[in-house]
């Protein structure tokens, strides 16, 4: 599971932040919110254009550079005001008993990784520097012209599978489970060769796991996903197999292109939801709140939390009302600001020490943790 992850010169990131996602002393929802130590994600806040998507970015881009297969554009990844034309990101992971650091440095004036290092329990397993990297993971010690715009790490990934490195495995294993989500767009990105589309999962009978999941919580309603359909007054067929929601208390089935916005963006989160929940890995989202009621986003994020073991969920969002100790620990909650030229800087919850009785929504949004928009009405009475 990913305990810390570091971003430097990257976009809205001038100066180095480091976010750590390993547990404190808090004893919050630590039977369902924390997992051998750490913590199963974090949710992110903000005003607008504060830097939250950038966070989304950064793990959404290691997964593309380890596992997509076409070119992904990384010069305008660079911090724009700053002079430095260097990004560096670091990850750090805890995988069972080990500790895996991974970090590489990409140079945006030149378009080539200038540098990348894999530490595994402390010891330097992987070292490049420009072109030429030392390895202690391969049968090459040597490892000579290395293109300007890979990683080194996917190359040996690809070529070796990690045999005899049970660690790096089981890592590689954790980030082929995860998922990235763009709720707004609706825009996924696997980096695993199973399907998670929602016409994918359906083929594959998942509408019967979404429909235990609406029955075991009580929604007023159920899919199919069939060619033909009887409703009171007529029956609808088709070629192809569409899908249908049945609401309680409606005789005609509703076509998913007919329902809300909420439920459409619902069963398109739901596939990947499952899938990191049976399987670990990360579900990274941005825009969670999208069309969907607050308390079906409490009822979300409490249910991964509590079926989940070896699994993260990782929220940016504007949903004030999840920022509550009965859904999510303090140490699980980041405010960021951005401050001009200075870039974006960064206030975890646990570090104002808030208790458990405290509100947790009202504290963010008085302005103690920070994260929240400066804007207001001038002529507001109540100002």
């Amino acid at each position: 599971m990913l305990t810390k992850l570091r971003l430097n010169n990257f976009t809205s990131f001038k100066e180095e932040t480091t976010f750590d996602f390993r547990a404190t002393h808090y004893k919050i929802l630590e039977k369902t919110n924390v997992f051998e130590g750490t913590l199963k994600g974090a949710m992110f806040v903000g005003a607008n254009a504060s830097g939250k998507t950038n966070v989304f970015r950064s793990l959404r881009m290691l997964l593309q550079l380890l596992f997509k297969e076409e070119e992904i554009s990384l010069r305008q990844r660079r911090c724009l005001f700053s002079d430095n034309p260097k990004f560096k990101l670091g990850f750090e992971f805890a995988i069972g008993s080990s500790v895996i650091d991974y970090a590489f440095e990409y140079d945006a004036r030149s378009g080539r990784f200038t540098s990348e290092t894999l530490t595994l329990d402390g010891e330097e397993v992987l070292r490049r520097i420009g072109g030429n990297a030392r390895s202690r993971i391969t049968d090459r010690e040597l490892i000579e012209d290395i293109p300007d715009e890979s990683l080194i790490l996917r190359e040996i990934y690809f070529n070796t599978k990690f045999r005899n490195q049970k660690p790096l495995q089981l890592w590689f294993q954790f980030l082929l489970n995860s998922i990235t989500l763009d709720g707004y767009r609706r825009k996924i990105f696997v980096p695993g060769k199973q399907s998670m589309t929602l016409q994918g999962y359906l083929r594959n009978g998942g509408a019967d796991a979404i429909n235990r999941f609406f029955e075991k919580y009580h929604f007023d309603q159920r899919i199919e996903y069939t060619e033909s359909i009887a409703g009171t007054n007529a029956v609808i067929q088709s070629e192809n197999k569409n899908i249908y929601f049945r609401r309680q208390g409606v005789g005609e089935p509703i076509p998913f292109q007919l329902e809300s916005l909420g439920n459409r963006n619902l069963l398109y989160f739901l596939p990947p939801f499952f899938h990191v929940i049976r399987n670990g890995g990360m579900l990274i989202v941005d825009e969670f709140s999208s069309g969907m009621h607050n308390f079906l986003e409490e009822l979300l994020v409490r249910y991964f939390m509590k079926e989940s073991r070896n699994a993260q969920l990782f929220l940016v969002s504007h949903s004030t009302n999840l920022l509550s100790n009965s859904i999510l620990r303090p140490d699980q909650l980041y405010a960021i600001d951005f401050a001009g030229a200075d870039g974006s800087h960064i206030k975890r919850f646990s570090s104002e020490k808030p208790r458990e009785a405290q509100n947790l929504e009202k504290m963010y949004t008085s302005g103690v943790f920070g994260g929240v928009p400066s804007y207001r009405d001038e002529n507001d009475p109540f100002e």
